[in-house]
């Protein structure tokens, strides 16, 4: 086999979204920080068209890529490359890295528990790691501080009319939307439809409301849409189903811990949950992430909170991509069926 290029990838997934880690053949991109960093591979485009475009990706893949740690404490660092973004942090790819490096004995397992400090591009996370038999069994995940923005904002979309919907962060921007509302039940078979109309309600809030990060002005686009589902109450606190529409047009199969993060902030600002409390996010593909509100904080002047979020993840192979020099779409393609109308 003859290659130009061979970049060495364990593929994982986190609660049913996939979240391949690179840890091989890719040289550590410039940039002081992991942020630049990160900006700088969202603005060449290289690695993320090879990884992510078919025939290699498709839409439903996410890749991360490890990289030294800039930050002392930190054990390894990571950027996310998503279908359409390059985000400051991702709940169901930082589990599917922390099960990759102690799966794989990147970093060293000890059980029962193991405690790491990663570095994202939009901050440092903690996390912890429950271990057994050579298995990081489930990861508690200290995200960034997330906060609520914009609440009860009214938002027109065309063939709906007038919504009402909330934008906040949770290392990531989201715009939230009654599910039930909307006439969603979020199961399996609805998934096509809250794809396509979640990506509208996306634009039209890019469009009419915005998003501005009040410490990360490079950050100033609501990413997502979130149809939260309905809030019950469980044995272990509030209960909710949770779909995330992804640009270009895809669902989550996690219940997505960055829009877990961004709920908590609104429920806490709205006075519906406070430090100690649990939500649990249950996907359409019944996967579920636990979030727990661990304190109080601020980002700028915004009140926010310290979200943990907690979930599996599994290793499901080990590949090799390459890059063979006759090959005519070297940084592959994206056709309108899958990856929408561009």
């Amino acid at each position: 086999m003859r290659s130009t290029k061979t970049i060495h990838v364990i593929s994982a997934h986190a609660e049913g979204e996939v979240g391949d880690v690179i840890v091989g053949g890719v040289l550590p991109p410039p940039g002081e920080t992991v942020w630049e960093q990160s900006r700088w591979i969202a603005q060449d485009q290289t690695l993320r068209n090879f990884v992510l475009n078919e025939p290699r990706g498709g839409v439903f893949r996410h890749v991360n890529l490890l990289v030294p740690p800039k930050h002392p404490e930190a054990q390894a660092a990571w950027i996310i490359m998503e279908p359409e973004d390059t985000p400051p942090m991702s709940g169901s790819n930082s589990i599917c890295v922390a099960t990759v490096l102690l799966d794989s004995g990147l970093v060293p397992m000890q059980e029962p528990e193991t405690n790491l400090v990663l570095e994202a591009p939009g901050g440092l996370v903690r996390a912890r790691a429950e271990c057994r038999n050579g298995k990081a069994e489930r990861i508690h995940v200290q995200n960034v501080p997330s906060f609520a923005a914009d609440l009860d904002r009214t938002l027109e979309v065309e063939g709906i009319g007038s919504l009402q919907v909330d934008t906040a962060y949770g290392g990531d921007s989201f715009v939230i939307v009654d599910a039930e509302a909307l006439g969603f039940a979020l199961k399996e078979d609805e998934a096509h439809d809250i794809a396509r109309l979640g990506v509208r309600i996306t634009n039209a809030a890019n469009d009419q409301i915005g998003f501005a990060h009040p410490e990360n002005p490079d950050w100033a686009h609501v990413s997502f849409c979130l149809f939260a589902g309905a809030l019950t109450e469980g044995a272990g606190g509030l209960e909710a189903g949770a779909a995330v529409a992804i640009q270009p047009g895809k669902v989550d199969r996690s219940p997505t811990g960055t829009a877990l993060s961004a709920r908590m902030a609104v429920l806490h600002s709205r006075g519906q949950m406070a430090i100690g409390d649990r939500l649990t996010a249950r996907s359409i593909i019944g996967s579920t992430f636990t979030g727990t509100i661990l304190g109080e904080t601020n980002v700028g002047p915004r009140p926010a909170i310290r979200p943990e979020i907690a979930g599996r993840g599994w290793i499901t192979g080990i590949h090799q991509h390459m890059l063979d020099p006759s090959d005519p779409w070297p940084e592959g393609y994206r056709l309108s069926d899958t990856w929408g109308a561009r």
